[in-house]
């Protein structure tokens, strides 16, 4: 899955390169290194090519994390710039158990939530570069033999 995901167009063209994707999903690194083809007209880091870098990983993570029982989409994002970016800029998704054991929890009495990840983006010197906050939705898929008949026609 991480050769694909560095083969994937909108990464390859920005230049955004998956290091390490964890076999239980729970972690995964991404870096972006400055080329004439990511940046901006003051030479810095385009801010597409920043979020994008930031965009799929919580979503890809809770779908394979929570298992089929779910679905998971991504709701929102909003970013803040802190500094511009040169150079090599990296970023670090995490999950843990705990939170997995929460969401699952909190599905148990309630429809549908909307857990809210924050990604840093920084440079090699380890300056805040970016902060991304990604909302997601995530909801318990129903069961088949409980939708209506104007559902399933």
């Amino acid at each position: 899955m991480r050769w694909f995901l560095n083969l994937y167009p909108p990464f390859l063209g920005a230049g955004i390169r998956v290091r390490r994707l964890q076999p239980d999903w729970k972690a995964i690194d991404v870096e972006m290194k400055l080329r004439f083809w990511n940046s901006n007209y003051v030479g810095t880091h385009f801010g597409g090519s920043l979020y994008s870098m930031t965009d799929p990983f919580y979503m890809l993570m809770l779908i394979e994390t929570l298992g089929r029982d779910y679905i998971v989409w991504d709701k929102s994002a909003t970013i803040r710039f802190r500094k511009p970016g040169k150079g090599k800029v990296r970023t670090e998704f995490r999950l843990a158990d705990a939170q997995l054991d929460e969401i699952r929890d909190k599905l148990k009495t309630q429809d549908k939530i909307e857990p809210t990840f924050l990604v840093e983006v920084r440079d090699e010197s380890g300056a805040l570069v970016a902060e991304v906050e990604k909302v997601l939705h995530v909801r318990r898929k129903q069961p088949e033999n409980s939708k209506s008949i104007s559902d399933r026609i």
